[in-house]
């Protein structure tokens, strides 16, 4: 709308159009501010995500370890007994 045109509207209907963009200035603060929530909730996520992942590679090399010394263990009782049986035949 042109300048002259405004010039040429009543009061009223000039209230009318402040209104109307009174509130669809409302509805876009709205939307904005859910859009910017919904995008910090999606930057949690994705700080979590990776969060998630390093403490699944940290968890991992925790089992490797913890199946290593199983290992071990299984190694040396398999060793004794070995010598235990060695001894028992000699």
């Amino acid at each position: 709308m042109t300048d002259k045109e405004l010039h040429k509207l009543k009061r009223s209907e000039l209230l009318e159009m402040m209104i109307a963009q009174g509130k669809e200035i409302e509805r876009l603060q709205k939307c904005l501010s859910e859009a910017e929530e919904e995008l910090r909730n999606r930057r949690i996520v994705m700080e979590n995500a990776g969060s998630i992942a390093e403490a699944a590679l940290q968890l991992n090399h925790i089992f490797e370890t913890a199946q290593q010394a199983a290992d071990q263990y299984l190694e040396s009782v398999r060793q004794l007994h070995n010598i235990e049986s060695d001894k028992k035949e000699a």
